[in-house]
């Protein structure tokens, strides 16, 4: 049983597991979205497709506690239980977890917040879900997890020792002369119960086209926050078995459950190859891809615009659009000639199926200049050159 993945119902599938037996349990259950999410895989031969359709919120909650109950008397007294849900149902899963763990044992709401592209309906973008974390008792295991330093963060913070003085205020320590105190050497910050980890991109090759499919980097991390190596985690909703596949590379032991026998397919196809896609933008950071010219989108003062990062033929993007097209912008550099800048705008224009560009002229030039001819390219000079123009016609 450990180590594989079992098909059928979680309520009785569980009931073959030794009770106090598991270390970390991660549910993502169905979310009380009633809709069926159905996804084709990328060679578009094959559907993945679960059922979240519920007559109303007791039959919901009379499904989590059935099972949560059971998953309870899994636990060892050192264990946790990490429960993913959203918007839908988040008020249901938080009344049966202080049901059945206690509310006294409640630990964290994670915040797992991304960004993803949508065009919303009314109302704002639904940019977050939530997983609730309790523990069996007090006496759970935890491994503190530490992140680096933000951009913002005074080096004075993290040189010098701090306190809190009578008012319970936080405050740098002080020695007998009155001297700010060096602290001890830090790791880090301590990790919050907000995390910014990326979801997966459409292209990502870890991506496997199943409803729901979390990225490995989220279950990791949960993973390595509250186990060791060599415990046991269960994870009774198991999909695509991601949670299985990040128990393998960090040397868990795992058991995964699922109804479905394409599910249970899928994961043993994702054990025997295990493919986690890299986060650049953890690694790097989000200053990293913020490349936009600021001085040259200065150009474009007055005029409704979206900034274009990490583009060689493009600077911004207008808000208008020209017959259903992106109208695309590019300042001049001032190391490249008028012809140079147009040949990069006009290959963007051919990428990004767009009608109508702008090139804005920046740099003069008394040499005979190329003449610019692509469809559906203007150029129009600058300010400062229209200026400079007209100063040199008036003199």
């Amino acid at each position: 049983m450990i180590n594989k993945i079992l098909h059928g119902d979680c309520l009785e599938r569980m009931k073959e597991i030794k009770e106090c037996s598991i270390d970390l349990i991660y549910l993502d259950p169905p979310f009380f979205s009633n809709r069926t999410h159905t996804l084709k895989n990328r060679t578009q031969n094959k559907y993945f497709s679960f059922d979240d359709t519920w007559e109303n919120n007791a039959s919901y909650a009379e499904f989590l506690k059935n099972r949560i109950e059971i998953m309870h008397s899994l636990l060892k007294p050192t264990g946790s239980i990490f429960v993913h849900c959203d918007k839908s149902g988040e008020h249901i899963v938080r009344a049966v977890l202080d049901s059945v763990f206690g509310s006294e044992n409640f630990q964290s709401e994670i915040i797992w917040t991304y960004k993803r592209w949508s065009n919303s309906k009314k109302g704002l973008l639904p940019s977050h879900q939530n997983i609730y974390f309790y523990s069996k008792s007090k006496d759970f295991k935890f491994n503190k997890i530490f992140k680096p330093y933000s951009e913002t963060t005074n080096v004075d913070q993290i040189l010098q020792s701090r306190t809190r003085d009578i008012h319970n205020k936080s405050v740098y320590a002080k020695d007998s002369s009155g001297m700010v105190k060096n602290g001890e050497s830090k790791k880090g910050v301590p990790l919050g119960d907000v995390w910014d980890i990326p979801y997966l991109n459409p292209k990502a090759k870890e991506r496997v086209s199943y409803p729901t499919q979390k990225p490995i980097l989220l279950l990791e991390q949960i993973i390595n926050l509250v186990t060791d190596e060599g415990d046991l985690v269960l994870d009774p909703f198991c999909g695509s078995g991601t949670t299985c596949v990040a128990s393998k590379l960090l040397s868990r032991d795992f058991i995964g459950i699922d109804e479905s026998e394409d599910a249970v397919t899928l994961s043993y196809e994702r054990l025997a190859n295990p493919i986690k896609t890299e986060s650049n933008l953890l690694k790097k950071g989000r200053n990293s891809y913020v490349n936009a010219d600021i001085e040259a989108l200065n150009h474009l003062q007055g005029v409704k615009f979206n900034p274009v990062q990490r583009n060689k033929g493009i600077d911004a993007i207008l808000v208008e659009q020209f017959e259903g097209s992106p109208i695309l912008v590019r300042i001049q550099k001032h190391d490249e000639s008028l012809s140079q800048a147009a040949s990069l705008l006009a290959k963007a224009m051919k990428t990004k199926n767009s009608k109508r560009s702008i090139l804005i002229k920046t740099v003069a030039s008394d040499l005979l200049e190329a003449t610019i001819n692509f469809e559906g390219l203007e150029v129009i000079s600058s300010s400062a050159l229209q200026i400079a123009k007209l100063i040199k016609e008036s003199s």
